[in-house]
């Protein structure tokens, strides 16, 4: 059985996605892909979640509904 990724699959969901205003990504353009194409549950997506932002990968807007794709995250892409 392969070795799970959540937090990295999270960041590559989230860089795959078109952000809106200010460079947010809607959560549930993450969390639906996390879901069904990587098979996660809500419990690894909430724990993934919680250690890319700890790891300042992603940050989550203060309502709750949007992350943003930072620095460090788009360095994990291997992107120039």
């Amino acid at each position: 059985m392969p070795i799970r990724k959540p937090p990295l699959q999270l960041v590559q969901f989230a860089a795959s996605v078109e952000p809106v205003q200010d460079g947010r990504i809607h959560i549930e353009k993450i969390n639906a892909p996390f879901m069904f194409t990587f098979g996660g549950s809500g419990s690894e997506f909430g724990a993934g979640l919680r250690y890319a932002i700890e790891k300042g990968w992603l940050d989550l807007h203060e309502s709750g509904t949007c992350v943003r794709l930072l620095a460090p995250g788009e360095d994990l892409l291997g992107r120039q």
